[in-house]
């Protein structure tokens, strides 16, 4: 487990905090990360994140229940307990799939959620029992803030990096010692 100390800007609006990094930036800054208590759109264009692959996972989870559904489905209605519904024996899965989709597709659609949530609350370390990443509370209600590695602004000395802060219109600068890395 690794220790780093960040620095962190807490702004009271977020059009202000967005154009504080643009000015950071434009001065060879780099900002590590941006809380706020709501989505902002296009913070990730201005902090330069990568597309999530999110997506790619919930089409991975939504293949596996699919699969789930039909094999569980062909095993309990046709081979372990055949039943006659409505006059329609269950000779083979394929002669009743159209009585199956809406089990299957409810089945696909349960799997991608729960697999997306988990894998949500793993990727980003907010189950229960991990350290919270949040800098101070009050990004939680009605504040911003950005985030600063002095290490990784060398260039920079710590009151140059602070200095920098207050010219972007911050309400408040303060140092936190936070867990980068589990071991």
């Amino acid at each position: 487990m690794t220790k780093q100390k960040f620095l962190y800007g807490l702004y009271n609006d977020d059009d202000i905090m967005i154009d504080g990094i643009k000015a950071m930036q434009s001065k060879g800054v780099k900002v590590n990360d941006a809380y706020s208590p709501f989505p902002i759109h296009g913070l990730e264009d201005v902090l330069g994140m990568k597309w999530t692959r999110l997506a790619i996972c919930a089409f991975m989870y939504g293949l596996t229940g699919m699969m789930m559904a039909i094999i569980g489905i062909n095993y309990f209605m046709i081979i372990d307990w055949p039943m006659n519904i409505g006059g329609k024996p269950n000779m083979t899965f394929l002669q009743n799939m159209s009585a199956f989709v809406p089990v299957i597709f409810e089945f696909t659609v349960l799997s991608a959620g729960h697999g997306m949530a988990i894998t949500y609350f793993l990727r980003n370390m907010t189950l229960p029992g991990m350290p919270a990443r949040n800098p101070h509370p009050r990004t939680t209600d009605d504040h911003f803030a950005v985030e600063l590695s002095p290490e990784e602004n060398a260039s920079h000395s710590l009151e140059d990096l602070k200095n920098m802060l207050k010219d972007t219109g911050v309400v408040e600068i303060f140092e936190k010692e936070r867990i980068t890395k589990f071991i």
